[in-house]
């Protein structure tokens, strides 16, 4: 990291753009400015910014001395005007200052690296960035403040006393072994169940970072369409009285009480009468058997059809929701546990909202959830290895099984993860982060 650094972190083509230079050579871009902003640290400095005499920007500047800084190094940020030739003259003088281009998410690896943030909470950042809805702001913001290292670090630390009554028992069999015995069982069941617990609630944090996918489906001309736009509150899918007009996936998201939910409207179900409707069919059980909701609509102002039970007994396996609609007509169609709706009214509508969270996964009450999928693949290796643990009489073994957990969950937090590892997870960052 003896390179400096240099890259735009905001957008470009706005109002104001944001030029982050980060290294020990940073208080050079202060060359480039008639007033060095390192004669006052961490004060916005109003500044002529100029090359070979001549002005390129009115602008304002910022020094932040390391290690206090995000990256934990020698920090400038420099606020400059945000149109394109502004900005690229900007950084073409800082590159003639021996500077480099930063490569993507490099300033967030280098604050990792430097120690100002563990890598759960490095990952977080794009969680924050890309978050649209106001759960899933909460839980990255949450993990950026090390709601996820704290649960880690309790858990390590639950490992490490077990570990070291282990070797205690191994090295003084007399006097410890009978304590090792007593004590192991009851802290592997204690971290299993935790861990356990932090998989299992990991559902509704992959809801939070990736969305609720819900896919509407039903034969031809039930409502799914108007349905969906009843939802949305506008007209985004076409609706006529023609059946078959809906021919190919609608994809919108929605936001349903700070919950991010994909909407997804599928082509009508049935016996196709050409190619292209058969490839809209196709597409539309493909999309119900990757959702994590299926709607089923029902036409309660008609009785059900040999269709309708064949979609009731296809969907029956995973997260459904029935729903009759045209509840505005009168009734001939009735379901056990099916929610009355009407697309033309609004009727059942906030039933049906509350009815998609409730299946989003419950709600933790501190708001920390793993949500990352290597994390989580990282905790279910980590289980793997303490029920290992438990299942063998031999401390050594023992001992072995939960190193072995220890590094899965290192993995999670950075203290235990090899290069190639942080190369992959840095290079999906923006350049600028």
């Amino acid at each position: 990291m003896e390179d400096t650094i240099y890259a735009p972190s905001s957008a470009i083509g706005g109002a104001i753009a944001v030029i982050r230079i980060s290294g020990e050579k940073a208080v050079r871009a202060g060359d480039l400015l008639d007033r060095d902003p390192a004669a006052h640290p961490r004060e916005m400095t109003h500044a002529i910014l100029a090359q070979n005499g001549e002005t390129i920007d009115d602008c304002m500047a910022v020094f932040f001395p390391a290690p206090g800084s995000y990256t934990g190094e020698d920090m400038v940020e420099l606020n400059v005007h945000g149109g394109m030739q502004t900005v690229q003259r900007v950084l073409g003088a800082l590159a003639t200052l021996g500077f480099r281009p930063a490569a993507a998410g490099e300033f967030t690896k280098r604050a990792f690296l430097n120690g100002k943030m563990d890598l759960s909470a490095a990952e977080a950042v794009m969680d924050v960035i890309n978050a649209d809805a106001q759960q899933s702001l909460k839980a990255a913001l949450l993990q950026l403040q090390g709601s996820v290292r704290r649960e880690i670090e309790s858990l390590e630390s639950l490992l490490l006393d077990a570990l070291s009554g282990i070797d205690a028992a191994i090295d003084y069999p007399d006097e410890a072994e009978q304590d090792a015995t007593d004590a192991l069982p009851q802290s592997l069941c204690v971290a299993m169940n935790r861990v356990e617990t932090l998989v299992g609630e990991s559902r509704r944090g992959k809801v939070l970072r990736d969305g609720l996918r819900v896919a509407i489906v039903g034969r031809p001309n039930v409502g799914k369409s108007s349905l969906m736009n009843a939802i949305l509150g506008s007209d985004r899918a076409i609706v006529t009285a023609s059946a078959g007009t809906t021919r190919d996936i609608i994809d919108e998201k929605l936001n349903l009480n700070g919950i991010p939910v994909r909407l997804i409207d599928t082509a009508g179900i049935r016996e196709a009468e050409n190619e292209a409707e058969r490839i809209g069919v196709d597409r539309a059980r493909s999309a119900w058997k990757s959702a994590d909701v299926v709607c089923l609509v029902l036409d309660g102002s008609a009785p059900l059809t040999a269709e309708d039970d064949a979609l009731l007994f296809e969907t029956g396996a995973g997260n459904r929701i029935v729903l009759l609609n045209k509840c505005d007509l009168p009734e001939k169609c009735a379901y056990s546990g099916a929610i009355h709706v009407s697309a033309k009214t609004g009727e059942g509508l906030p039933e049906l909202r509350n009815a998609i969270i409730a299946l989003a996964a419950p709600e933790r009450a501190d708001g920390t959830y793993i949500t990352n999928e290597r994390h989580i693949r990282a905790l279910e290796q980590a289980l793997c290895a303490l029920k290992d643990a438990a299942n063998v009489s031999e401390f050594d073994c023992a001992a072995t099984d939960i190193r072995n957990a220890l590094h899965f969950l290192g993995a999670i937090t950075g203290t235990d993860v090899d290069a190639t590892v942080l190369d992959r997870i840095f290079e999906r960052f923006c350049v600028g982060k």
